[in-house]
């Protein structure tokens, strides 16, 4: 499904709807953010200064979001670029979020020590519908005009040779080489394939396509965003401003928030998980996680890290799911099943006939089959799933669905 709403029907910013006058009140746009680029601070130029340019513009700027579907989920550090797309739809802007379709057959490179397997159509498709649908609590899809949601198939899947080469023409060898990455793999003498050189040439022209005013990305993206303000130099466009914002560390306060090294708290996860995870944030990630994560002032913190933790925790779990699984998980009303009533090893089909979630094991394994199943979030595929021990499920989340769940205690 796409949501476009042409910029054509979109109307010039009435400045004096927005909440605390936002658009001339910059506060929004630097909260977080690691760099705006180009902004040289000598310089009043509105080509120059994205302040200048939000301050003078008689129309809705467009700001440029891509994310490929590479995965089927959502971690909180993915939702921070988001939620800074969401806050200039608040200032009167259009959000434009593209669904890298295409792009995610080849998957950015960018940090990667070896090629990425190249995705299907159709798990491309299936993981850019729970994309939008993780992404829906953020950002604003009902007022008209403030979103557009594009799929780069619409363009990139009809770029001929010729185009092609015209993009390839744009770039030296030298200059892929310096992306970081790429840099790395040549000196080990890991292989770089040709089609790896193409994805910041197709997010750059993602920029061409949707004339974007800004793009938003993660510090780890700007050489891409600079391949599209070259691009649309190339084409006769205004270039736009880049705008990074950090990488949010992990529940461990070690490593990038991963969902392969287990230190993320997902979209998808049972509102209970989430609280119990943020609960346990280092406190010195406090600051960080309630400034990238949240809208409260920095200023009115609680002062004890204890208190901190259960308001990040309340805050995060109300923006997701609304105050009432706050008040639910606050009383304990999540339902519970004790595991000493199962003998282990159990395989995982056993425990949801045993929890009431399903009426057979062989219902359980069709659910689990079918994608219906998670445990803490995470979706279980695997019919043959066990568990050696019980306490291996101690304090755990087990779903069924959207709406049954059970945590599993001892």
């Amino acid at each position: 499904m796409t949501i476009t709403h042409p910029t054509s029907i979109l109307q010039s910013i009435d400045n004096s709807q927005y909440p605390n006058n936002m658009a001339q009140n910059f506060s929004w746009l630097h909260r977080g953010v690691v760099e705006i680029f180009p902004q040289p601070t000598d310089s009043d130029s509105e080509s120059e200064s994205l302040e200048k340019r939000l301050a003078t513009t008689d129309r809705p700027l467009r700001i440029k979001l891509g994310i490929d579907p590479t995965g089927a989920d959502i971690h909180l550090g993915h939702s921070i670029p988001v939620r800074k797309l969401r806050a200039f739809q608040d200032a009167g802007h259009t959000a434009v979020l593209i669904i890298g379709d295409f792009t995610a057959r080849i998957g950015d490179p960018t940090g990667k020590s070896d090629v990425r397997r190249q995705l299907t159509q159709q798990e491309v498709e299936a993981n850019a519908q729970t994309y939008l649908d993780q992404v829906r609590p953020i950002l604003d899809f009902d007022t008209p005009g403030r979103l557009e949601v594009r799929y780069n198939s619409e363009w990139l899947s009809k770029l001929d040779l010729g185009k092609i080469l015209e993009l390839l023409s744009t770039m030296t060898v030298g200059q892929m080489l310096a992306k970081e990455g790429f840099a790395e793999r040549y000196k080990k003498e890991n292989p770089i394939f040709l089609h790896e050189f193409l994805y910041p040439l197709m997010q750059g022209f993602d920029s061409v396509a949707v004339e974007a005013d800004v793009e938003l990305g993660g510090t780890d993206q700007k050489f891409n965003i600079a391949v599209g303000r070259d691009l649309q130099r190339h084409f006769g466009q205004k270039p736009q401003f880049g705008l990074l914002l950090p990488l949010l560390l992990g529940t461990d306060g070690l490593q990038k928030m991963s969902k392969s090294l287990g230190n993320y708290v997902g979209l998808r996860e049972h509102p209970s998980q989430k609280y119990q995870k943020l609960q346990g944030i280092p406190d010195h990630l406090l600051k960080d996680y309630f400034e990238l994560l949240t809208d409260l002032p920095l200023d009115k913190l609680p002062e004890n890290p204890r208190d901190r933790q259960k308001l990040l925790a309340q805050e995060i779990v109300r923006q997701y799911h609304g105050q009432s699984a706050v008040d639910n998980i606050e009383a304990g009303d999540l339902p519970e099943f004790s595991l000493s009533k199962v003998e282990f090893p159990a395989k995982l089909s056993y425990i949801l006939n045993a929890s009431g979630l399903c009426k057979s094991s062989g219902e359980g394994k069709r659910k689990i089959q079918e994608g219906g199943v998670r445990l803490d979030g995470d979706r279980i595929t695997d019919v043959d799933t066990a568990f050696q021990d019980k306490s291996e499920l101690y304090g755990r989340v087990l779903q069924l669905g959207k709406n049954k769940f059970v945590r599993l205690v001892p």
